[in-house]
């Protein structure tokens, strides 16, 4: 598979909302995931780690919608852009949405 084909067949998993399955086939053993901010989750190594950040998230948040967008290929590599609008449930209403990519 070229990196086309597999930056697809990942977004088109993530798009149907498969993002465990998009995880388990494509994440690596020794993944790292960097977030810009404070705590315990500001960076998850491995797949246990991510998986349980993953669920940490779903559990500590309330998903009203978002969209998946791309991928966007540069040689290599490629990037995905994630929108959600949320209600974090320890302090009610979001102020805006987040972004990721």
């Amino acid at each position: 598979m070229t990196v086309t084909d597999i930056a697809k067949h990942f977004t088109g998993l993530l798009k149907q909302g498969d993002y465990e399955s998009a995880a388990e086939k494509y994440n690596a053993d020794d993944i790292v995931s960097y977030e810009a901010m404070e705590g315990p989750m500001a960076v998850c190594r491995g797949k246990d780690a991510i998986k349980q950040k993953g669920q940490w998230w779903q559990e500590n948040n309330e998903v009203h919608g978002g969209s998946v967008e791309g991928p966007y290929v540069n040689g290599d590599q490629f990037a995905v852009r994630f929108t959600f609008d949320i209600t974090p449930k320890a302090t009610g209403p979001a102020v805006g949405t987040f972004a990721a990519s």
